[in-house]
């Protein structure tokens, strides 16, 4: 099984573009669809072609370019069952535990309801990498659109079982944003403090702050800390639950 090849790249204003490769079939997955221009751009520039579509959810900046690319290539558009009503072009539905493979490579599919009610990651066991999209950012999560605190974090506490050398692709750009509200949360956290300086030159310089892996998450982004004795202490929260603490956290963030 030779190595897959990733292409990183901005959609729209923030959203993450990932195109996955492999080189021994030619198999080219795009992960959402949030732009059809980038994504002829990165294609053109790797000389790939794209024959599949990985959806994670149904918001509009995640399949916007799913029926354009559709019939430009022919694509195979994979996503959620439970969304597929509006999913457009979708032609292979999957769910919790399902799966699949991609060029020889296994993949898994991972529930994540929260930010929406049908929510999915797309795991690559022998290939270390999750596919998170707006269930798992670098330093945050997505927000609740249609799920509520409890089901997001019993989300967020199956990604954090994956190995902590997973590395970990997101769908946003909000790495800056995040640092800047992690801090208060957790403002005696040595790793957190060293990571947002890193996070504040890679922006500067115009770097992406993706991949992010399991393990790097779970020391320093704080609504997978919730079990944390000093953000408890921080918050007032010393007997509320994991999940009430989380609620907290990502209702400070709504406000932030």
């Amino acid at each position: 099984m030779t190595a897959l090849e990733l292409d990183l790249f901005l959609c729209r204003t923030d959203n993450f573009g990932v195109l996955l490769h492999d080189p021994a079939s030619g198999a080219t997955a795009s992960i959402d669809a949030p732009e059809e221009l980038p994504i002829l751009e990165a294609l053109e520039r790797r000389g790939w072609r794209l024959t599949h579509i990985l959806t994670t959810h149904h918001h509009g900046d995640h399949v916007a370019a799913n029926v354009s690319l559709k019939e430009r290539f022919g694509v195979t558009i994979i996503g959620p069952e439970s969304e597929a009503s509006k999913i457009p072009g979708i032609d292979k539905l999957v769910g919790d535990g399902g799966r699949f493979d991609f060029a020889g490579h296994p993949v898994e599919v991972i529930e994540t309801a929260g930010h929406t009610a049908g929510h999915i990651c797309y795991y690559f066991p022998e290939d270390k990498l999750l596919f998170a999209a707006d269930t798992l950012f670098a330093l945050g999560c997505g927000r609740l659109f249609e799920g509520t605190a409890e089901t997001m974090w019993q989300s967020l506490s199956r990604l954090m079982a994956l190995p902590d050398d997973t590395a970990v692709y997101f769908g946003h750009e909000y790495t800056l944003a995040n640092a800047h509200f992690a801090v208060t949360i957790d403002p005696d956290n040595p790793a957190l403090k060293d990571r947002a300086a890193e996070i504040e030159e890679t922006r500067s310089d115009g770097g992406f702050t993706a991949p992010t892996t399991i393990g790097l998450e779970k020391q320093t982004n704080p609504f997978l800390r919730a079990a944390d004795p000093k953000i408890r202490a921080n918050l007032g929260m010393e007997k509320a639950s994991d999940a009430a603490v989380f609620a907290e956290i990502r209702k400070r963030k709504d406000n932030f």
